[in-house]
């Protein structure tokens, strides 16, 4: 069955969801040839830094680690709001990423500028708990503040072929999350296969997600334009037959401004214009920013900043 088929009364039942999963199909070949063809696309130097100031407000600023603290927040926080202190011009980031415990932290900081808090949840990175642990650790992150909540999907009850298990619990972390936009981690790494990307997005978007993302960042293959142009066209259909707009976040192993403006070509080139924007796109790669600041400055210049010239995140 196909998802115009499955879905074009807007019926949803988890039979036709199964009916979708089981009759996936990805050319490969095609997909790589696609990709690779837009890889060469090249934008004009004065469309360049429109891009390079959108990247910059399609940036999540992220730090997950053990040694985090309300001082690297703070810090993370206010670079999110002026990244480029020197230059007004350059716009503010989507977002700033956090665990649960340092979201008030961070929304102190943010609460007077365009900057959402987002906060991982459901046992991130790996999401090897019980339901009922994945709700408690999200529903703490929206009482302290996030405006966005990041989880992971089931990889062992997936790999298992528990679909049913993967989407129930999507939909139940949706249901606590409410309006708190939701942003549901394929992590592509592992799922290797574009066939799986896709039928991990499927359930994903099928269960309620407003975006879905690549990757934690927390292993090595984080990132690929192949899965993201796989992605985007699953968006893509699911948003044709009637079921909302719905946002891809690439996270893991973006650093530098050509390769963020490739993944802006993909996009525009399978979604179109209006998916351009923070509310659909999102880079989850605070390296990246330090890069895109360096060509915005070279641009209007035309000479690059030392690394130090930025404040870091």
């Amino acid at each position: 069955m196909s998802l115009n088929n499955a879905i074009k009364d807007k019926q949803l039942e988890w039979s036709s969801v199964m009916d979708i999963v089981n009759n996936v199909r990805v050319d490969e070949l095609g997909v790589i040839e696609r990709t690779s063809s837009l890889a060469t696309r090249s934008i004009k130097r004065e469309a360049k830094l429109d891009a390079l100031k959108r990247i910059v407000t399609m940036c999540d600023l992220t730090t997950l680690e053990g040694e985090d603290t309300e001082g690297k927040i703070v810090q993370m926080s206010s670079k999110a709001m002026s990244p480029d202190p020197g230059d007004p011009d350059v716009p503010s980031a989507a977002a700033v990423c956090v665990y649960p415990a340092l979201v008030s932290t961070a929304k102190k900081v943010v609460k007077n500028s365009n900057v959402n808090v987002a906060s991982v949840s459901s046992y991130f990175p790996s999401g090897q708990a019980p339901l009922e642990s994945k709700i408690s650790d999200t529903k703490f992150a929206i009482s302290e503040g996030a405006d966005e909540i990041d989880i992971v999907i089931n990889r062992k009850a997936f790999f298992e072929g528990d679909y049913r298990k993967v989407y129930d619990e999507i939909y139940s972390l949706k249901e606590v999350c409410g309006n708190t936009h939701l942003k549901t981690i394929l992590e592509i790494g592992e799922l290797k296969t574009f066939e799986n990307i896709k039928k991990a997005s499927v359930l994903a978007l099928c269960a309620g997600s407003d975006f879905i993302k690549t990757s934690t960042g927390k292993i090595s293959n984080g990132s690929s334009r192949e899965a993201c142009l796989v992605m985007c066209r699953t968006v893509r259909e699911f948003e044709s037959f009637g079921f909302g707009k719905k946002g891809i976040k690439v996270a893991g192993g973006i650093r530098d401004a050509k390769d963020a403006i490739r993944y802006l070509v993909i996009v525009n080139e399978e979604l179109g214009d209006e998916w351009l924007s923070s509310k659909y796109f999102r880079f989850g790669a605070s390296s990246l920013l330090d890069d895109v600041l360096k060509q915005i400055k070279k641009l209007k210049t035309n000479a690059y900043q030392s690394s130090y010239y930025f404040p870091r995140g």
